[in-house]
């Protein structure tokens, strides 16, 4: 279960996580609560089944009865062993929900917590200690990162309720294409010597790109194009800022973009200004694409030894800085379309593969545990058989809800390369059967 589907990296690595669950293993299905983008078609279109549960607010606790109906009624094998939901909204609801139906196993991802923030926001104590009571409704917490592993325990999660499992990525994807950078470079004029540096990430305030303008800026002798690959609600005073600083001609806003790839095809350096990340699956992107990168924070790279001339890390937000950090490795790499390689173990550790089986493992060890009780009965739940046809749709509407969950599948996809980038929605609230396959329904903004 996920909050949303727009483009975004937590979505983009639900998607990954489905392609790569071994098939013999396990089942799933998705819930998204609001927002289906196009990630919800693309996975549609892989073959799992959609359904907008169409969540209109925060506080649309009608959606959470819808979503508590539409578990219970299971899925195309029966009943659900297990829900597992995808950040913030979809960890309230979603466990909420799961929990209400009598779902025996329910297992949550946590993306983008910090100290003090959580998906880029700031917490007060309200959110920190609705946060804590939807983690005691569940089991346990995939980490994306040791780094989210440690906010965790700052959150007062038990770290025998945390299992770090990284983010993934598929490699052969990015790996560089002449053919990409020839094409996107020729569709826009680009000429074969003009250096580009790709940012790819949200246009939030969080990901501090005022710096990587005023770098751009500063950088009169060589003038390089940047492409920022991303949408977001800060855009207009970014384009606003780029004006100002008399780059404008050399700025290039994307916005929601499928076309991640060809641009690090495209692009002779990466830099990513971000000072609090709990991944950084751009960087990682990156290096996968053979480019040199630099960056602030990177947590998906603190175990990599990586040369000096391909990687950077800035550890300010000072334009001066990123301007020597970028032009150092622009010169140790010009725009000649040769790429470097990246050591061989760095980006291994992201296998997808490794992913998918590692929590295909997890699901198997959860589903071998007591199940959860049913908060409503306060007693174990049952298992039903297996078997009975299912559709996403519920038969019958609630008094209360002006629609049932619709299902997606069917629909076309769009066509889309790896790594799409977009904007992403809401998400803080303002204050035993005869089948042996673990059956989830993934829940969250993306799982």
């Amino acid at each position: 279960m996920i909050t949303g589907l727009a483009a975004g990296g937590a979505e983009q690595q639900l998607r990954l996580l489905l392609r790569h669950l071994p098939e013999e293993r396990v089942r799933c299905e998705v819930a998204v609560l609001t927002n289906p983008g196009m990630l919800a078609e693309l996975i549609a279109a892989d073959g799992v089944p959609v359904a907008d549960v169409g969540m209109r607010g925060n506080r649309d606790f009608a959606a959470t009865r819808r979503l508590t109906r539409m578990i219970g009624a299971g899925g195309r094998d029966g009943a659900y062993d297990l829900v597992h939901v995808h950040l913030y909204r979809a960890m309230l609801h979603g466990r909420l929900a799961a929990r209400l139906a009598g779902v025996p196993h329910l297992l949550a991802t946590e993306h983008s917590l910090h100290p003090e923030r959580i998906e880029g926001r700031r917490v007060n104590a309200a959110i920190r200690g609705l946060y804590v009571a939807g983690e005691r409704l569940g089991e346990m917490t995939v980490a994306v990162s040791d780094a989210v592993a440690e906010a965790l325990a700052g959150w007062r999660v038990p770290a025998s309720r945390v299992r770090v499992l990284p983010n993934a990525l598929d490699t052969a994807a990015f790996a560089h294409r002449p053919e990409r950078r020839a094409e996107l470079r020729g569709r826009l004029s680009i000429p074969g010597d003009r250096p580009v540096i790709a940012a790819v990430g949200r246009l939030e305030a969080d990901k501090e790109w005022p710096v990587l303008l005023r770098a751009v800026a500063a950088m009169a002798d060589t003038e390089p194009l940047l492409a920022v690959v991303g949408e977001g609600s800060r855009r207009a005073e970014l384009t606003a800022l780029a004006e100002r600083l008399g780059i404008a001609r050399r700025v290039v806003f994307t916005g929601e973009s499928g076309e991640v790839a060809s641009w690090l095809d495209a692009a002779d350096a990466l830099a990513s200004p971000s000072p609090r990340e709990t991944f950084n699956l751009a960087v990682v992107e990156g290096l996968a694409a053979g480019l040199p990168v630099a960056w602030r924070c990177a947590p998906a790279l603190a175990r990599a030894r990586l040369d000096a001339g391909m990687a950077r890390q800035v550890g300010t937000d000072e334009a001066g800085a990123w301007r020597e950090a970028l032009e150092g490795l622009l010169t140790a790499h010009p725009p000649t379309g040769v790429r470097a390689s990246v050591p061989v173990g760095v980006l291994e550790r992201f296998s997808p593969e490794r992913l998918g089986a590692s929590m295909a493992s997890l699901y198997e060890e959860l589903a071998g545990r007591p199940g959860l009780r049913r908060i409503a009965a306060g007693r174990a739940v049952r298992r039903r058989a297996a078997g009975r046809p299912y559709s996403l749709a519920p038969t019958r509407r609630s008094r209360t809800s002006s629609k049932s969950p619709a299902p997606l599948t069917g629909r076309a996809a769009p066509r889309l390369e790896p790594g799409v980038r977009g904007g992403e929605g809401d998400r803080l609230p303002d204050g035993s059967g005869p089948d042996t396959h673990p059956h989830s329904l993934t829940e969250g903004h993306h799982g």
